[in-house]
């Protein structure tokens, strides 16, 4: 089972950690990201960290502001959101899967997808003042 949490409302500029803890599973042996879905758009990705090669992505939206980490220990990952915008709202998720991180590496982009084969519950975060 995973879990996101952490969510809630915050104004522009400010900062939010989302906590996503699995339990009945070890969450280093998969690849791990952290996706999005804004009220009537698709679901995008937003970082990710594959089991491959432990290599991180991020969305060229995100990238110098958000952080994402894994504590092995807690079974838990995590991202860090920092400078957040208006258009950072949204309905984030935390997904697993056992392949790599889905999507296509161009010249130093991320074009993220979103095929991931387990996904956990969302938690809101809303950026407002």
């Amino acid at each position: 089972q995973l879990q996101a949490s952490g969510g809630g409302l915050v104004q522009p500029g400010g900062s939010l950690r989302l906590p996503c803890a699995a339990s009945g599973f070890t969450l280093d042996l998969y690849t791990i990201g952290w996706f999005r879905q804004a009220p009537g758009k698709e679901r995008e990705g937003v970082s990710c960290i594959s089991n491959s090669d432990g290599t991180i992505y991020y969305a060229d939206s995100v990238k110098g502001r958000f952080t994402i980490s894994r504590d092995n220990a807690k079974n838990t990952v995590y991202l860090q959101m920092n400078s957040l915008k208006p258009e950072d709202t949204a309905v984030y998720y935390c997904a697993t899967d056992t392949g790599d991180c889905p999507g296509l590496m161009y010249e130093s982009t991320w074009y993220p997808g979103t095929d991931m084969g387990y996904w956990g519950k969302g938690t809101q975060v809303t950026v407002s003042s």
